[in-house]
């Protein structure tokens, strides 16, 4: 037959090193030091409040409500980044073909003002020179058709 004997461990035999557990350090919890807390809602975020919410809503309730934000936002970001990239690509062509067309065209307007500046110089020259062969009235009756109408100048 087996006998049981008991077996105190040394470990539980000795005192505690520490000081001695006296019930007069607890207090009732219907005191009013243990009502008073460290919590000031003047510094708690729209953020802590939220975060505190968690718990009213559901899980499945959150798994969609989730789920369905994590879809919008990849839309919204997909529309950003297509109308981004469809920017760049409007900006460089207009860089590309735009500004040596806006070259050419003021160069090209550059060259109509520097003809236009040499028949003016042409024709006062002629004016100032042809005042010695006849008067400038003459000048102008003859440039005039018999109808009284000038003559297109070219």
């Amino acid at each position: 037959m087996v006998t049981l004997t008991e077996v105190e461990d040394e470990h539980f035999q000795s005192s505690q090193p520490g000081p001695d557990v006296d019930d007069d350090d607890y207090s009732d919890t219907d005191s009013d030091i243990s009502n008073e807390s460290d919590f000031d809602p003047a510094n708690e975020t729209l953020a802590d409040r939220l975060y505190a919410l968690r718990d009213i809503v559901p899980p499945s309730t959150r798994g969609w409500l989730s789920s369905r934000l994590a879809s919008v936002s990849d839309a919204t970001w997909n529309v950003l980044s297509f109308t981004g990239k469809g920017a760049w690509v409007i900006t460089t062509s207009a860089l590309f073909f735009g500004v040596p067309f806006a070259l050419s065209f003021s160069e090209d307007m550059q060259y109509a003002a520097m003809e236009q500046e040499y028949n003016m110089r042409q024709q006062g020259s002629d004016l100032m020179t042809a005042g010695a062969e006849q008067a400038a009235a003459e000048k102008v009756a003859a440039a005039m058709d018999a109808d009284g109408k000038t003559k297109p100048a070219l």
